[in-house]
């Protein structure tokens, strides 16, 4: 499961910011936000190596000598949001590091002494696995990925939120119903668990929806450089889900 990025609650908190303020001023606090920031968006740079030929160990690998480059390195320290939208700037970066053929030699050298983060490798092959019928080129298919693991950080992010409030229970039995469509009677089964009428379910579900959907815009906010553009990331992040 992904981890919410506590360090981007806010609007004007991007994923720029979490990279910057590791590079300008390292702490504990920006280093884990930017490792929980790697292991939310590792995988569409994990399938887009796949899907450019890299076998599955060599693509862990590369992936992880990227994010290392990253968090160790501070390599990208001196950079804005004026680069555009944070999820081309990591696929530029890592097309980069995959040409030098330093850093490609490195990457597979397994166990050395630089981070190395803790990424479920055969969990992302058999995700990966069922994007292997698909005919998206790599370019499509991480961009696909990547809007899945914005859904997924709002996603989990709403859970963080009813955890905190005391609805653990209540949002794990109402979770089916946010992205998908309830049909006639769905709801009676689990009002009559939570002792609520289905009516009352309904709302709550709604409430949720709702909530669920600012949070993506939330976090697709914060892979922008301007909200000003959020709109637009947000539609064509929409037509990547499609395919």
């Amino acid at each position: 499961m992904s981890v919410p990025l506590e360090s981007h609650a806010a609007f004007g908190t991007t994923h720029w910011s979490v990279v910057l303020a590791a590079g300008e001023s390292p702490s504990p606090d920006s280093q884990r936000a930017l490792e929980q920031l790697c292991r939310a968006y590792w995988f569409p740079l994990y399938a887009y190596l796949r899907r450019r030929g890299h076998p599955s160990q060599d693509a862990q690998d590369l992936v992880q000598d990227f994010f290392a480059h990253l968090i160790e390195r501070r390599a990208f320290r001196e950079v804005t949001p004026d680069h555009g939208r944070f999820r081309s700037f990591l696929r530029v970066c890592l097309n980069h590091l995959v040409a030098d053929a330093a850093d490609r030699e490195r990457a597979r050298k397994r166990g050395g002494g630089g981070v190395r983060l803790s990424l479920d490798a055969e969990h992302a092959d058999q995700l990966y696995q069922l994007e292997a019928k698909n005919q998206l080129s790599a370019d499509q298919l991480f961009d696909r990925r990547w809007a899945i693991a914005v859904l997924d950080q709002a996603l989990e992010r709403l859970r963080a939120e009813q955890v905190s409030a005391g609805k653990e229970s209540t949002f794990a039995r109402l979770r089916p119903f946010i992205t998908d469509t309830a049909e006639a009677g769905d709801y009676e089964p689990v009002a009559a668990q939570l002792k609520q009428s289905p009516n009352a379910v309904a709302v709550a579900v709604s409430r949720l929806r709702s909530r669920y959907r600012e949070l993506v815009r939330l976090e697709v906010a914060a892979t922008v450089g301007n909200p000003s553009e959020v709109d637009a990331e947000m539609r064509h992040l929409l037509a990547a889900m499609r395919g």
